[in-house]
Protein backbone atom coordinates (compact mmCIF):
# COMPACT_ATOMS: atom_id res chain seq x y z
CA UNK A 1 0.00 0.00 0.00
CA UNK A 2 0.94 3.75 -0.61
CA UNK A 3 1.95 5.67 2.19
CA UNK A 4 -1.60 6.54 2.61
CA UNK A 5 -2.71 2.88 2.83
CA UNK A 6 -5.09 3.60 0.00
CA UNK A 7 -2.89 1.52 -3.12
CA UNK A 8 -1.30 -1.26 -4.10
CA UNK A 9 2.64 -1.54 -5.05
CA UNK A 10 3.79 -1.42 -8.40
CA UNK A 11 7.36 -0.81 -8.38
CA UNK A 12 10.26 1.29 -7.29
CA UNK A 13 13.41 2.77 -8.67
CA UNK A 14 16.49 4.18 -7.47
CA UNK A 15 19.45 6.05 -8.92
CA UNK A 16 22.63 7.14 -7.31
CA UNK A 17 23.03 11.14 -7.67
CA UNK A 18 26.46 12.83 -7.27
CA UNK A 19 24.52 15.96 -6.16
CA UNK A 20 23.39 17.74 -2.64
CA UNK A 21 19.66 17.21 -1.86
CA UNK A 22 19.50 20.77 -2.02
CA UNK A 23 20.48 20.89 -5.88
CA UNK A 24 18.67 17.26 -6.56
CA UNK A 25 15.34 19.07 -5.38
CA UNK A 26 15.63 21.85 -7.13
CA UNK A 27 16.32 19.80 -10.41
CA UNK A 28 13.41 17.39 -9.38
CA UNK A 29 10.91 19.99 -9.25
CA UNK A 30 12.00 21.56 -12.53
CA UNK A 31 11.63 18.32 -14.21
CA UNK A 32 7.60 17.59 -12.56
CA UNK A 33 6.61 21.13 -13.64
CA UNK A 34 7.34 19.98 -17.25
CA UNK A 35 5.24 16.80 -17.61
CA UNK A 36 2.75 16.23 -19.51
CA UNK A 37 3.42 19.32 -20.90
CA UNK A 38 0.55 20.03 -23.65
CA UNK A 39 0.44 17.02 -24.68
CA UNK A 40 -2.87 15.10 -25.91
CA UNK A 41 -2.17 11.50 -23.63
CA UNK A 42 -3.68 13.33 -20.45
CA UNK A 43 -7.03 14.47 -22.59
CA UNK A 44 -7.14 11.04 -23.64
CA UNK A 45 -6.68 9.35 -20.75
CA UNK A 46 -8.85 11.59 -18.67
CA UNK A 47 -6.42 12.79 -16.77
CA UNK A 48 -7.92 14.55 -13.00
CA UNK A 49 -6.13 17.27 -13.02
CA UNK A 50 -5.84 17.42 -16.59
CA UNK A 51 -4.19 20.88 -16.44
CA UNK A 52 -1.18 22.62 -14.73
CA UNK A 53 -1.73 25.39 -12.42
CA UNK A 54 -0.54 28.50 -13.06
CA UNK A 55 2.94 28.00 -11.38
CA UNK A 56 4.59 24.47 -9.94
CA UNK A 57 6.77 25.37 -7.39
CA UNK A 58 6.42 21.87 -5.29
CA UNK A 59 3.82 22.49 -2.91
CA UNK A 60 0.64 20.52 -2.19
CA UNK A 61 -1.87 21.06 -4.29
CA UNK A 62 0.02 21.96 -7.51
CA UNK A 63 -0.32 20.08 -10.52
CA UNK A 64 0.40 19.17 -13.70
CA UNK A 65 -1.00 17.46 -16.10
CA UNK A 66 -2.29 13.96 -14.56
CA UNK A 67 -0.88 14.65 -10.98
CA UNK A 68 -1.66 16.91 -7.60
CA UNK A 69 1.46 17.32 -5.24
CA UNK A 70 -0.11 15.15 -2.16
CA UNK A 71 2.35 15.85 0.57
CA UNK A 72 6.05 17.35 0.04
CA UNK A 73 8.97 17.52 2.92
CA UNK A 74 11.12 20.01 0.91
CA UNK A 75 14.82 18.34 -0.35
CA UNK A 76 13.08 14.80 0.94
CA UNK A 77 9.85 13.98 -0.76
CA UNK A 78 7.44 15.01 -3.27
CA UNK A 79 4.59 12.58 -3.39
CA UNK A 80 2.64 13.25 -6.53
CA UNK A 81 -1.00 11.47 -6.90
CA UNK A 82 -4.07 11.30 -9.91
CA UNK A 83 -6.39 9.05 -11.86
CA UNK A 84 -7.89 8.64 -14.99
CA UNK A 85 -10.40 6.50 -16.60
CA UNK A 86 -8.17 3.39 -16.52
CA UNK A 87 -6.24 3.72 -13.05
CA UNK A 88 -5.79 6.09 -9.45
CA UNK A 89 -1.77 6.03 -8.97
CA UNK A 90 0.67 7.65 -6.34
CA UNK A 91 3.98 8.62 -7.34
CA UNK A 92 6.15 9.31 -4.78
CA UNK A 93 10.20 10.69 -5.12
CA UNK A 94 12.27 10.21 -2.00
CA UNK A 95 15.92 12.14 -1.78
CA UNK A 96 18.53 11.37 0.76
CA UNK A 97 22.31 12.29 0.31
CA UNK A 98 23.13 9.82 -1.98
CA UNK A 99 20.38 9.48 -4.64
CA UNK A 100 16.59 9.42 -5.50
CA UNK A 101 14.07 6.88 -5.58
CA UNK A 102 10.79 6.57 -6.97
CA UNK A 103 7.70 4.90 -5.99
CA UNK A 104 4.34 4.00 -7.62
CA UNK A 105 1.82 2.63 -6.13
CA UNK A 106 -1.37 2.25 -8.08
CA UNK A 107 -4.84 0.73 -8.74
CA UNK A 108 -6.75 -0.33 -11.91
CA UNK A 109 -10.39 -0.88 -11.48
CA UNK A 110 -12.46 -3.14 -14.01
CA UNK A 111 -11.77 -4.52 -17.41
CA UNK A 112 -10.23 -1.77 -18.88
CA UNK A 113 -8.31 -0.92 -15.66
CA UNK A 114 -6.27 -4.30 -15.61
CA UNK A 115 -5.97 -4.13 -19.61
CA UNK A 116 -4.72 -0.54 -19.34
CA UNK A 117 -2.17 -2.56 -15.87
CA UNK A 118 -1.04 -5.03 -18.75
CA UNK A 119 -0.24 -2.52 -21.44
CA UNK A 120 1.91 -0.15 -19.16
CA UNK A 121 2.99 -2.10 -16.50
CA UNK A 122 3.13 -5.74 -17.21
CA UNK A 123 4.72 -4.17 -20.66
CA UNK A 124 7.83 -3.07 -18.95
CA UNK A 125 6.82 0.84 -20.70
CA UNK A 126 6.13 2.34 -17.17
CA UNK A 127 9.58 1.04 -15.29
CA UNK A 128 11.58 2.59 -18.76
CA UNK A 129 10.06 5.93 -18.34
CA UNK A 130 10.18 6.27 -14.34
CA UNK A 131 13.82 5.20 -15.31
CA UNK A 132 14.18 8.29 -17.59
CA UNK A 133 12.89 10.52 -15.33
CA UNK A 134 15.12 10.16 -12.55
CA UNK A 135 17.73 10.15 -15.55
CA UNK A 136 16.78 13.51 -16.68
CA UNK A 137 16.46 14.73 -12.49
CA UNK A 138 20.11 13.93 -12.24
CA UNK A 139 20.87 15.65 -15.17
CA UNK A 140 19.34 18.66 -14.48
CA UNK A 141 21.04 18.62 -11.32
CA UNK A 142 24.37 18.34 -13.04
CA UNK A 143 25.34 14.89 -11.92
Amino acid sequence: MDESGSLPFIDEHRLDVAAPPSRVWAALIRVVSRLGGGGILPRILGCDPLHAGPEFVGRVGDAVPGFRVAAVEPERRLELRGRHRFAEYALTFRLDPTGLTAVTHAGFPGLKGRAYRALVISSGAHAVVTRRLLRQVARAAGA
